[in-house]
């Protein structure tokens, strides 16, 4: 009874936040809290029942498999990326991650060998560390995937795409992308006879030539999309100037409907969580990314939501002690 109640209360809690607001934080970890407990609840019922235990036994042959690999797959990522992308800090984010789970994994299965009590208490705290960042981590993707597939697809009065780096004036393939799933939206709503606004956001870096907004606007512009259908706003630097500036361009204009911004995959739930902080209602749908950029600009949006949004890590650590006290009652 305890045990499904240990399950069922974080779900309801998780149902809540979506129903409320999908664009909260704690939805996340609600999520990795729910499933976590399941597959506890799981492990406690197929003790005695095969038909539960074997592949619960081989998921965790799986997943452990996954942890050993991890390392090695985003070393091999961080290759890709400064060899495609540059030594930027942010590219190196999936090189430097790798680095540190693989000492982090000799180190314990040296430490926990040794007979000095330090030492082997360095190495269960770095593992535990390890295990709970690893935990906020799966639940911050796993709840990414899901908002990103989720919610409206149509019947929008303003798109506004955020910006990215340009390469001198030129629009690069990772805003490309941004553009031409924002266009797909505008031909979708003109289609059902809407008259959705473009606003294209972003300013002007020290090393571009031109505005982001000027930029996107003439690639709007050179695929058919209709000058007054356009706006620019072109003195953002941060996505949250982004969100801000361009829903009161919209608002100066009337339109205080329903509104999205487009932006690529992996940022779509932070730029959702940063609209929800500054009071604007607005929706967030991901462009598609090239697959090796993935793991870094994931991993650099796992890192800016964390350090945003600390009480993220109060409610998980105490969540989770109160669940693992309950476990041991049971057991």
């Amino acid at each position: 009874m305890l045990a499904g109640l240990l399950f069922l209360i974080p779900a309801l809690f998780f149902v809540i936040g979506m129903v409320r607001d999908r664009r909260r934080l704690s939805n996340a970890v609600w999520l990795g809290i729910s499933l976590l407990m399941l597959l506890l609840l799981l492990a406690e019922a197929g003790r005695d029942n095969p038909v539960l235990s074997l592949p619960l036994l081989l998921a965790f042959m799986l997943a452990v498999l996954g942890l050993l690999l991890l390392p090695l797959a985003l070393l091999a990522n961080g290759l890709v990326m400064v060899r495609r992308e540059g030594r930027s800090l942010g590219n190196l984010l999936s090189l430097l991650a790798g680095l540190a789970l693989l000492g982090e994994m000799i180190y314990f299965f040296w430490g926990i060998a040794q007979p000095n009590d330090w030492i082997r208490g360095i190495a269960i705290g770095l593992f535990l560390t390890s295990a709970y960042i690893a935990f906020l981590f799966v639940s911050l993707l796993l709840y990414s995937v899901i908002y990103g597939r989720t919610g409206r697809r149509h019947g929008f009065d303003g798109i506004v795409v955020l910006g990215a780096g340009l390469i001198g004036s030129r629009v690069p393939k990772l805003l490309a992308n941004r553009l031409d799933r924002a266009m797909r939206l505008y031909h979708r709503d003109r289609e059902a006879g809407r008259s959705p606004v473009l606003v294209v956001s972003g300013g002007r870096g020290s090393d571009e030539d031109v505005s982001e907004a000027f930029a996107m606007r003439e690639y709007l512009l050179e695929r058919g999309v209709p000058d007054a259908d356009v706006v620019m706003e072109d003195q953002a630097t941060t996505t949250e100037e982004n969100l801000r500036y361009s829903k009161a361009l919209l608002a100066e204009r009337g339109l205080n409907g329903r509104v999205v911004a487009v932006t690529n995959n992996y940022h779509v739930f932070r730029t959702a969580v940063l609209s929800r902080k500054q009071g604007l209602r607005l929706q967030v749908i991901g462009a598609p990314t090239a697959w090796y950029f993935v793991p870094s600009a994931f991993l650099r949006e796992f890192v800016a939501l964390l350090v945003r949004n600390p009480v993220v890590h109060g409610l998980a650590c105490a969540v989770l002690m109160a669940g693992g006290l309950a476990l041991t009652q049971i057991g």
